[in-house]
């Protein structure tokens, strides 16, 4: 029967009627409900781990033994792997992606055995643990970190081409053309049971502090500018490019602050900046402050919209899950809701498919550190460094001056008195009485520091020391001295605090900061401002590293290529023994009122 157009008209019109009279005595919450039943969600997770610094299994390979700390934390990708396993089981795995936020391959014997002893760019040579690790877990991204330049950019590279994910740095450039030395951004696209993929951006930012603290791999080859102009620059390109969510990956603290002072015009911890400068950002995974931020959230300056900011605790102790909610609007996703926690990776057992994967790569390295190099007089610890001087720290000072005297033997600067630095890298470090293996002396050094001579004067010297006394808590006099709440002032790591060999002082505690050292003597005298001497200092500081006064502007005399962890071992090995009582003396103590504390 042929369609009358007129009585289809009249009967549209009259349900049209209907439906229409029907909407107007429902409730506007029925309503409401109605529509939200009807909206297309989809919700996804994103985790992410950082500063793994080389640590696959729960092992410390300075001790020899499983990891253990105060909070009884676990370290590991093959820790983090099962937690991963997890997620993935319950989200679903194309529900999920894995990414990292820098600092991959340095920071146990494991990563440095495959980057110097046995390394991943020599010809037919093996592939990196890490690369193994990571390839095997599926991640999907990376950022770089700042140590990721500690060996090289030969290293680095043969590294990223055996990874199977991207090394991401918008803000690592050649330094030639400006253009990104490495990939910007990554694009991964989630399926969803609505029809349209999310199209999720993540933007790696790495640290501009790289272009200070590893000066001799990366100057003239590349720059590192700042994190908030590479976002801005990046952000709205990728949202461009129809990314749904954007996530930036930023090996670079929350706090604002920076440890190089105004040698660069960047800010090295700005992850909490570019959330509240730059619009478009859905969530950060921060890194490089070694800090735990389960959850924080930024306001963006500009569109009012709150960022969230997670990081995971370093060498997987943790794993950040960011839980994204999204609804479909108006043709698009949009993100309704997106939180953050973190889990603990000691609540779970090592992934054995790691574990079976690296078991050979681990023992050669255990077989490695286990090696005796020679014997020592008396045991030595670092349990009291940080407020005492103690012979452990004596030593590495007493090797650093050494070799700096050998270097400049017949120079013009061999004539002129040798002062060294150092810190106090890890409270458990300890060489013992009897045989000393490599792990012994390694552990006593655990960053791939090199080492430098700097032309110093005595007034120069007289600043450091002020400038590194920051470190202690002010004390009154009388007052009760609990060595646990008496360092680390104003968040100053240990690493930060340096004690100087060759003169002897005092630190008053009951005094202000700025306002503490005194007594200061160079073989007896006081000493005088003119004073001129060699300074045995490591590349990290003399680069600017923890802004100490003068000595990143003083004249360079010598440097040298090989970590002092090395120098260390070597030495040891071509002494065959250590005698404490050749080398400690206590040259500086804490004091109050020229009483001494301790």
């Amino acid at each position: 029967m042929p369609l009358n157009r007129r009585k289809f008209l009249e009967k549209s019109a009259v349900t049209g009627a209907g439906v229409a009279l029907a909407g107007a005595v429902s409730a506007p919450g029925a309503q409401a409900a109605e529509a939200k039943r009807a909206a297309k969600r989809y919700a996804f997770t994103v985790l992410g781990t950082t500063d793994l610094h080389g640590n696959v299994f729960n092992w410390d390979y300075f001790t020899d033994k499983e990891f253990d700390d105060k909070d009884h934390n676990d370290v590991g990708l093959a820790k983090v792997s099962t937690l991963v396993n997890r997620v993935r089981a319950e989200k679903g795995r194309r529900n999920t992606l894995l990414i990292d936020a820098g600092d991959t391959i340095q920071g146990t014997q494991l990563s440095y055995y495959y980057a110097k002893v046995d390394p991943i760019t020599a010809e037919g040579g093996p592939v990196h643990p890490m690369a193994q690790a990571m390839n095997a877990m599926g991640y999907d991204a990376a950022a770089l970190g700042n140590h990721e330049f500690n060996y090289g950019i030969p290293v680095l590279r043969k590294f990223e081409q055996q990874c199977r994910f991207p090394l991401l740095g918008a803000n690592a450039l050649d330094a030639k053309t400006l253009r990104p030395a490495f990939a910007p951004y990554s694009m991964h696209r989630l399926r969803t049971p609505h029809g349209r993929d999310v199209k999720v951006a993540v933007l790696g930012l790495t640290n501009p502090g790289i272009a200070i603290w590893d000066k001799a791999n990366v100057q003239g080859k590349m720059t590192f500018p700042g994190l908030e102009e590479q976002a801005a620059k990046w952000v709205p390109k990728l949202r461009s490019m129809g990314a749904d969510v954007v996530i930036v990956s930023a090996h670079s603290g929350s706090s604002g602050t920076s440890s190089y002072g105004d040698q660069l015009p960047y800010i090295e911890n700005a992850a909490g900046l570019v959330a509240e400068q730059v619009p478009g950002i859905d969530a950060i995974l921060v890194g490089h402050a070694h800090t735990e931020i389960p959850e924080y959230f930024v306001t963006n300056k500009k569109t009012g919209k709150r960022v969230v900011l997670s990081e995971p605790l370093k060498w997987g102790q943790r794993l950040t899950l960011f839980d994204f909610e999204l609804v479909w609007e108006k043709g698009c996703w949009k993100v309704e809701k997106v939180g953050a926690k973190v889990l603990n990776s000691n609540t779970v057992e090592e992934d054995p498919e790691i574990t079976k994967l690296l078991g050979d790569e681990h023992e050669k390295v255990v077989a490695y550190v286990n090696q005796v190099i020679g014997t020592n007089a008396a045991e030595m610890t670092s349990a009291e460094a940080p407020y005492k001087d103690v012979p452990i720290i004596d030593l590495i000072n007493h090797i650093q001056a050494d070799t700096v005297k050998q270097a400049l033997a017949g120079t013009e600067y061999a004539a002129l008195p040798v002062l060294s630095q150092a810190a106090c890298f890890s409270r458990s470090a300890r060489i013992p009485a009897g045989e000393v293996t490599i792990r012994d002396v390694a552990g006593l050094y655990v960053f791939e520091n090199t080492l430098e001579a700097r032309l110093m004067t005595g007034a120069q010297m007289k600043a450091y020391l002020e400038y590194s006394a920051n470190y202690f808590v002010q004390t009154a006099p009388g007052a009760a001295v609990d060595p646990a709440k008496l360092t680390n002032a104003n968040g100053t790591p240990d690493y930060n605090y340096d004690v100087v060999s060759g003169l002897s002082y005092e630190i008053d505690i009951a005094k202000p900061a700025g306002s503490r050292v005194t007594n200061v003597r160079f073989e007896g005298q006081p000493l005088a401002d003119d004073a001129k001497f060699v300074f045995a200092v490591n590349n990290y500081r003399a680069n600017g590293g923890g802004n100490f006064p003068h000595v990143a502007a003083a004249q360079m005399l010598w440097s040298n290529s090989d970590e002092i962890r090395n120098t260390m071992i070597a030495w040891v090995k071509a002494k065959g023994s250590i005698d404490p009582a050749a080398f400690a003396a206590v040259d500086w103590k804490l004091t109050r009122e020229g009483t001494p504390v301790f």
